[in-house]
């Protein structure tokens, strides 16, 4: 596999509340999955997650690989927390090769099979310690009765179900106790009984938006910000997360909106904005558009100024937002006055921003067009990876 049209998708693993546990990473396949099993897709895979392993301090990364990964050094610049090898039973039964996935669980790593039968589980006890979880594609035969047997291990062997159809299904799965699924639901709508309408704290967050708009004096957002106690705790409880590394902790708004400065505090405002739709709200929903904004931001900062790749930011998150807030994009940007590149990008994937917001959709998808859109914009599978995996990281890090 060539590492300058290897472009990487993602897949996240949703538990039963919705929250993102981790992402399965692989590379786009021309029309189809390339679960890199082994050889140097896996090795090319393993060697772009562990150059930045020390960026991600949540969250799991779950990458398939064949048993030359267990003795291979690379595995060992590996963050052992975050990063989950996944093998098929082969791989693992083979001669030696339990051997080398006991040494990599001693030295913290975490293993995960796919594809495994009841009779297998069964019939190599010496395996099952090393392993923490089990994959199971939907509608496998063996899934109940592989769900009742790992939930009476002790310690617990996770169970997660890939490639489920829809929501329907999500429900049905993780009401029977399956620890996660794999499946990448964002995108497609829940209904929900929400009337569709912005209520008091989303008005009252699109008022702080008007005045960051505006460059209003610090001590009236100050004065805004501290009539609403709930308010200033996100804000303090933001900007102390470990998304911006500062090494001393900030106790008061005002002192935060000096440190974010108002493009951020915009930023910050509109992640609390999506929140407010509490019907139909979704963990995995809010941190998708996250990622989306985050990694549209990155990219554009190889090509835009400063204050035009904050703006992809809020292209990236204004993406999700019908989703969001369960209403229309277009009557969101009725109430704010943004720039007309962004509108344009939202409405039409066109313009300056558009191209840059289709090439990060496109990598959210197996068989998406990641390689086209970025040769369009003279960006590289390396650059674009890499943005990728630094807005993962960073998403995961925020606490809101």
């Amino acid at each position: 596999m060539s590492r300058e049209n290897s472009f990487l998708f993602r897949v996240p693993l949703l538990d039963a509340k919705q929250h993102v546990i981790g992402y399965r990473l692989a590379f786009q396949g021309d029309g189809a999955a390339s679960e890199t099993s082994g050889g140097a897709g896996a090795d090319l895979l393993l060697t772009l997650v562990a150059g930045r392993s020390g960026e991600n301090r949540s969250g799991l990364y779950f990458m398939e690989t064949g048993p030359a990964g267990l003795s291979d050094e690379l595995v060992q610049t590996l963050s052992p927390p975050t990063a989950v090898l996944v093998l098929k039973p082969d791989d693992l039964l083979a001669e030696n090769h339990l051997a080398l996935a006991s040494s990599f669980r001693e030295k913290g790593g975490v293993l995960a099979l796919r594809d495994a039968s009841p009779d297998l589980l069964k019939a190599n006890g010496p395996l099952l310690p090393h392993l923490s979880y089990i994959f199971l594609p939907h509608g496998h035969p063996d899934l109940g009765e592989i769900a009742d047997w790992s939930r009476r291990r002790q310690p617990d062997m996770a169970l997660i179900v890939d490639a489920i159809p829809g929501w329907r299904e999500f429900e049905a799965c993780t009401g029977s106790g399956i620890h996660g699924v794999f499946q990448n639901l964002c995108a497609a709508r829940r209904e929900t009984s929400s009337p569709g309408k912005l209520g008091p704290q989303a008005q009252q967050i699109l008022q702080l938006m008007h005045m960051v708009q505006g460059d209003a004096d610090i001590r009236h957002l100050e004065k805004v910000l501290k009539s609403d106690v709930a308010l200033s705790y996100k804000l303090l409880r933001y900007i102390n997360s470990a998304g911006f590394g500062l090494e001393f902790e900030i106790d008061s708004p005002r002192h935060a909106v000096a440190m974010l400065g108002y493009a951020p505090m915009f930023r910050w405002l509109l992640l609390l904005l999506v929140r407010t739709n509490t019907v139909a709200f979704s963990p995995a929903l809010m941190q998708a558009a996250m990622v989306r904004g985050r990694f549209a931001e990155l990219l554009g900062q190889g090509f835009l100024s400063r204050r035009e790749a904050e703006n992809l930011f809020v292209v990236g998150m204004f993406s999700f937002l019908d989703h969001l807030l369960g209403i229309p994009v277009q009557e969101v940007l009725k109430q704010l006055t943004l720039p007309e590149t962004v509108s344009q990008a939202l409405l039409s994937r066109e313009g300056v921003y558009g191209p840059v917001l289709a090439l990060v959709e496109a990598c959210e998808q197996v068989d998406g067009r990641a390689a086209h859109l970025a040769q369009a914009l003279s960006m590289t599978a390396a650059h674009v990876n890499e943005a990728h995996l630094s807005a993962l990281a960073w998403a995961q890090n925020i606490k809101l």
